[in-house]
């Protein structure tokens, strides 16, 4: 979802550089500053109560058009960095630009917000069988945020899944809803959302209506497989994703190839 904080998880993936800047939006092409080490994030209270339900969203015919993030003028981006790979993913300085706003919820209550957005079936009317693998939303909240509700980055992306404001505001209008993307469960609901409605853009346009996010479709980590035109498109948009297919190229594939490997093995895996 536009640019987002990334951050290497507990050493997982090795000497990878990581790209892009998490915590966006999916209606702006994303850049990616990286995390630096900084004093341990506060201790925090385990999660006891219950995860409220989010709204179901209304189904909506196949031809409804799809919306482009290149139509949105870019927002600048802030230079590329690169990080070693920390020993702790809560060691960790936020990009100057980037500030926290609102209250850090804790590992066990991002995960279950995180767990229920995936949890629910999108498209029951024409796309019935649309799901959106819980792993995939788990594992992409992780590399964009570190599953942390309250940071706001460089380029206006926010929370656990960094929505970007087009991103809210598109995905609002698109399913008739009022997310709130300073909320961290609708954080959740907006992110889970996005990476379903490009399901649904890329099965229909380029997949014969087939909506697999397996990864055993995938050859490759850079094939055109749709895991990875939907693991692109949320970092970059639709539009370079949809110039890539053209010449079978990925447009980010150092992005989809760290949420790949953290679909094998992820830091996250420990809470």
């Amino acid at each position: 979802m536009g640019r987002r904080l990334r951050w290497f998880i507990g050493g997982l993936i090795g000497a990878m550089m990581l790209t892009g800047c998490g915590l966006g939006g999916h209606d702006a092409d994303p850049a990616s500053p990286a995390i630096a080490a900084a004093p341990p994030a506060t201790s925090e209270e385990p999660f006891t109560g219950t995860v409220e339900a989010l709204p179901t969203l209304p189904s909506l015919p196949p031809s409804a058009p799809a919306p482009s993030r290149t139509k949105a003028k870019p927002k600048p981006k802030p230079s590329k960095t690169s990080a070693s790979p920390a020993a702790d993913p809560n060691n960790f300085q936020l990009p100057a630009c980037a500030h926290r706003e609102g209250k850090l919820v804790s590992k066990s209550k991002a995960k279950a917000a995180l767990q229920a957005a995936a949890g629910r079936t999108y498209w029951p009317g024409s796309a019935p069988q649309l799901r959106v693998p819980n792993r995939l939303v788990l594992v992409t909240a992780w590399h964009e945020s570190g599953w942390q509700s309250n940071i706001v980055n460089c380029d206006g992306g926010r929370g656990l899944m960094q929505v970007m404001p087009d991103t809210e505001s598109f995905l609002n209008q698109r399913f008739e809803q009022t997310y709130d993307a300073s909320d961290y469960r609708q954080n959740a609901s907006l992110g889970a959302n996005y990476i379903a409605w490009l399901t649904r853009a890329f099965g229909d346009a380029y997949f014969g209506h087939k909506y697999d996010l397996s990864p055993e479709k995938c050859r490759t980590q850079s094939s055109m497989c749709l895991l990875n035109m939907v693991i692109a498109g949320y970092n970059v948009g639709r539009g370079p994703v949809d110039e890539g297919y053209a010449t079978k190229r990925l447009p980010n594939p150092e992005y989809v190839g760290v949420v790949r490997s953290l679909m094998s093995s992820c830091y996250c895996d420990k809470y």
